[in-house]
C-alpha cells in the first residue's frame, strides 16, 4: 500500500500546461521533498492532489482509493491535510479560536450555526494539546494580528496537524523566515511522528534539503529528476535547472 499515488497527472490553463503526466509514489511513513524552481507547477501540483484544482487527465490516490473526484473538502475526513505557501489565517482571532476552528471543520458540529466555540471544552482542550506541540501554548490568546510571521508559520502547521492527517503536504514552510525562525519550523516538522506521511514543497534546495529521504525534481511541470538526495544532487539535470550549467 502506497501511501500517496499520482499518475499521469496533467493540467493546462488555456494553452499553458502547467502539469504534465506527474507520476508521483510516496510510501508510507516517507519524508518527500518537491523541489524546482519558480514557475516549475509545484503548488499546482499540490492543488491538484487536494483537490482544489480538477485534473485534466490522471488520477490521484490516497491509501489505494482514488480520490481524483472526491471533493477537496471531503479529502481532510480521508487523511490528508496541508499548509499554504501563502498563509491564510483569521488575523482578527486569537491563535487558540484559530486552531479551534480548524478541529470544528471535522466534527458534525460544523453545520451547527448557534454553536458557540468557546464553549466546547474538549476542542478548545484537543486545540491546546496540538498548540503544546509547536511551541505555541503559551500564547495561545494572543492574537494572531499580533504575533510574528515565524509564529504564524506554526499557528498554520498546527491547524494542519489538529486535523490529525496521515499525508501532510507542507508547501514552503520556510518561506519568509529568518535563519532562527527556519530552525524552529524544522525541529518542529522533526517532531512529527512516522505514522504522518510528509511530502514538502520548497524552492530552495539548501534549505530543506536534509529532511528529505526522497526527493522529486520538477520543472515546467514535468518530473526530470528523482530519487535518493546523493542521486538528485549529483544528476547534471539538476545543476542544469539550478545552475545553468
Amino acid at each position: 500500500m502506497t501511501a500517496l499515488a499520482v499518475k499521469g497527472l496533467c493540467k493546462s490553463f488555456g494553452g499553458l500546461r502547467v502539469t504534465a503526466d506527474v507520476d508521483l509514489v510516496v510510501e508510507p511513513g516517507e519524508r518527500r521533498l518537491i523541489i524546482g524552481p519558480n514557475g516549475a507547477g509545484k503548488t499546482t501540483l499540490f492543488n491538484l492532489i487536494t483537490g482544489e484544482l480538477s485534473p485534466d487527465g490522471g488520477s490521484v490516490k490516497l491509501f489505494d482509493r482514488d480520490i481524483t473526484r472526491v471533493p477537496s473538502r471531503r479529502r481532510a475526513h480521508l487523511g490528508m491535510a496541508r499548509t499554504y505557501q501563502i498563509i491564510t489565517l483569521f488575523a482578527r482571532d486569537t491563535i487558540l479560536r484559530n486552531v479551534t476552528l480548524a478541529l470544528l471543520g471535522l466534527s458534525k458540529m460544523r453545520w451547527n450555526p448557534l454553536i458557540r466555540l468557546a464553549q466546547q471544552r474538549h476542542l478548545v482542550e484537543e486545540a491546546h494539546g496540538v498548540l503544546k506541540r509547536v511551541g505555541l501554548e503559551q500564547i495561545a490568546e494572543r492574537p494572531l494580528a499580533d504575533t510574528s510571521y515565524g509564529e504564524r508559520r506554526r499557528v498554520e502547521i498546527a491547524m494542519a496537524l489538529a486535523q490529525k492527517p496521515k499525508v501532510l503536504l507542507l508547501d514552503e514552510p520556510f518561506a519568509g523566515l529568518s535563519i532562527d525562525e527556519r530552525r524552529d519550523v524544522r525541529e518542529l516538522i522533526g517532531t512529527i511522528p512516522r505514522d504522518v506521511t510528509i511530502v514538502m514543497i520548497e524552492h530552495n534546495m539548501d534549505v530543506a534539503l536534509d529532511f528529505a529521504e526522497r526527493i522529486t525534481l520538477l520543472h515546467f511541470g514535468e518530473v526530470i529528476v528523482e530519487g535518493t538526495r546523493a542521486e538528485v544532487v549529483d544528476n547534471p539535470r539538476t545543476r542544469e535547472v539550478y545552475l545553468g550549467e
